[in-house]
């Protein structure tokens, strides 16, 4: 099995930061994408950002240019750095991977962690 641990979340002003981070473990054999996703209240979840084991990122249009998802594969830890918060950034966090430990590749959730962003 694969546990994932998310860290970081909390209340911050607009035009804040936050740094979320995401550690996975168990009998992992090999990670595929590591990501970001978010829930707000009354939505759907939406991808925030994934990036590949071999270092490409992907990112919503909404955070381009403002969120950055930085990795550190040695200690299977990915995390989120969230620049220039806006209210609209408000909602639940999920950490995501894509990972093997047998024969298979699957999807993993971390807990979810809130990022408040006040006007």
């Amino acid at each position: 099995q694969v546990q994932l641990v998310e860290s970081g979340g909390g209340l911050v002003q607009a035009g804040g930061s936050l740094r979320l981070s995401c550690a996975a473990s168990g009998s992992i054999s090999s990670i595929d994408t590591m990501g970001w996703y978010r829930q707000a209240p009354g939505k759907q979840r939406e991808l925030v950002a994934t990036i590949t084991s071999s270092g490409s990122a992907n990112y919503a249009d909404s955070v381009k240019d403002r969120f950055t998802i930085p990795r550190d594969s040695a200690k299977r830890t990915w995390y989120l750095q969230m620049n220039s918060l806006k209210p609209e950034d408000t909602a639940v966090y999920y950490c995501n991977t894509r990972a093997r430990t047998g024969s298979w590749y699957m999807n993993y959730w971390g807990q979810g962690t809130q990022v408040t962003v006040s006007s």
